[in-house]
């Protein structure tokens, strides 16, 4: 399954306006209500918003794919975010797979990315990948919750290239360590786009282009919080409206005081590129 999608940029209609108190148990009925299968965020527009990295990674991929002669998409959730990829796509490449865990998001994702001229594979997000040696010239991901960086290489085509965007380290911890308190430093360590890099290297690749970014991201009612942490589990793992009611109703009350509850994504861009073999000598 991906990671966390960007929420709606800059949305403000339907948003609860300061002043305009509305009751906690609705919002937090309506939160709880809305399914959460798939990885559309479009739910919470209105609610709750989220800048996008400027590098505009959308825009990137379609370029990549468009040149690709085999790609895969590994951690595809429902398929929402290729399937918008390939829309903007030139070309898609001949070869197109890609990988997911959950059993709803299988079926949501095979309905969407079959008619683009993807396969869609179960697979645990555990080595090995179902795929045999050098199978791909281009590897992407758009915030895995996992990434197993030896198997991306021995996948990888040499001169072939993983293109992805992740989720950074202590990505909206305002609000994890709002329910959790402050968490240790090599919890907030986690995902950090050094290390990760540096574990591409360690697994053979050459890493091209790294960047980095905090985005601002806002909750403007306890509604658009609740259905975050349904869907977004591992944020704070068990959460369930019973269990946090007491910290919801406090977080509600600060909204309706004091605006918007404000917290920061982060995210980075990596590119890593599988060396050309030397030619064999003669």
């Amino acid at each position: 399954m991906a990671m966390m999608g960007d929420m709606s940029q800059n949305q403000s209609a339907g948003a609860p306006q300061r002043g305009a108190s509305r009751d906690f148990e609705e919002l937090v009925g309506e939160g709880e209500a809305v399914p959460v299968d798939g990885w559309d965020f479009s739910w919470l527009a209105g609610r709750a918003s989220e800048h996008r990295p400027s590098w505009g990674y959308q825009r990137l991929l379609a370029g990549r794919l468009a040149g690709a002669s085999a790609a895969l998409d590994l951690q595809t959730g429902g398929g929402e975010v290729l399937a918008g990829e390939l829309a903007t796509a030139a070309a898609t490449p001949p070869v197109l797979a890609a990988t997911e865990s959950w059993p709803p998001n299988l079926a949501r994702a095979t309905a969407l990315l079959h008619p683009l001229g993807a396969v869609v594979v179960a697979d645990p997000d555990e080595p090995p990948l179902p795929f045999a040696d050098a199978a791909f010239d281009l590897v992407t991901s758009r915030h895995p919750a996992t990434v197993w960086w030896a198997e991306i290489s021995r996948v990888l085509r040499p001169g072939g290239t993983y293109f992805a965007q992740h989720v950074g380290h202590a990505s909206v911890f305002e609000l994890v360590e709002y329910f959790l308190g402050p968490q240790p430093p090599g919890v907030r360590r986690g995902r950090h786009f050094e290390d990760e890099s540096a574990q591409a290297r360690a697994a053979g690749l050459e890493v091209v282009d790294l960047r980095f970014e905090r985005l601002r991201t806002e909750f403007r009612d306890i509604g658009a919080v609740v259905y975050f942490l349904r869907k977004v589990i591992w944020m704070v793992p068990g959460f369930t409206v019973e269990r946090y009611r007491d910290r919801l109703r406090e977080l509600h009350l600060m909204i309706e005081r004091e605006g918007p509850f404000v917290a920061h994504a982060s995210r980075f861009l990596i590119e890593a590129r599988k060396p050309v073999e030397p030619a064999p000598a003669p």
